[in-house]
């Protein structure tokens, strides 16, 4: 947790250098873990995901389809899809935009990552605003609330809003919030059991012994 000096400071820095900080740190980063669950209308996604830099990705889904396993390698651009289990019959190799694996919201596997997520709202942010709201407590954490806001007509991947609350202390969003034009909800996405840089196997990437 963040001393109090440094949560002062936190709340008093502009949202700009806020979202710089967020993205600067994200760059440090080589690996993470977090459970994610997205809730949309007429659905959720409930699924342990796992990343390395340069980008693989890992989902291990919990709900819908209970235990699917897909991993994303940006060294061959392609997706592996275990429908039933990583190393179960059948196995499917795809195009990460392929409609089969592509969000309801037209997101990519290979653009899934927090980082994907900081670049869409810096992109929103050059033809916006946005502000630091409040600093509270989330999941037993202190976060800060930020609302990004398109200019009128503006919006990114569909999103002319984004609220995140961010943690104080990694910068990493903990929950997500986009609107559309119309200030509807597009989705609403939670994280959890954050960890950070952890040691991941190569074989969670490459589960050829699964």
């Amino acid at each position: 947790m963040l001393s109090t000096l440094m949560l002062a400071a936190a709340l008093t820095a502009t949202p700009l250098s806020l979202l710089d900080d967020a993205i600067e740190h994200y760059r440090t980063v080589e690996t993470y873990q977090v459970t994610l669950r997205a809730f949309r209308a007429g659905g959720e996604d409930h699924l342990r995901y796992s990343y390395r830099k340069p980008g693989f990705v890992r989902m291990e889904f919990i709900r819908p389809h209970a235990g699917a396993v897909l991993v994303y390698s940006p060294l061959t651009r392609h997706v592996r899809l275990w429908p039933f289990g990583a190393g179960r019959f059948p196995e499917l190799s795809l195009r990460p935009h392929n409609p089969l694996i592509r969000s309801p919201g037209g997101q990519t596997v290979d653009k899934s990552d927090v980082g994907a997520l900081f670049e869409n709202v810096r992109t929103l942010l050059e033809q916006g605003q946005a502000e630091v709201r409040a600093e509270v407590r989330m999941a037993g954490r202190d976060v800060l609330y930020l609302v990004v806001t398109g200019a009128t007509g503006v919006a990114v991947a569909g999103v002319h809003r984004y609220e995140l609350w961010l943690d104080t202390s990694s910068l990493f969003p903990l929950k997500v919030v986009s609107r559309d034009q119309k200030d509807a909800v597009i989705e609403t996405v939670t994280l959890s059991d954050l960890e950070i840089n952890v040691p991941l196997a190569e074989t969670l990437f490459n589960p050829e012994g699964e």
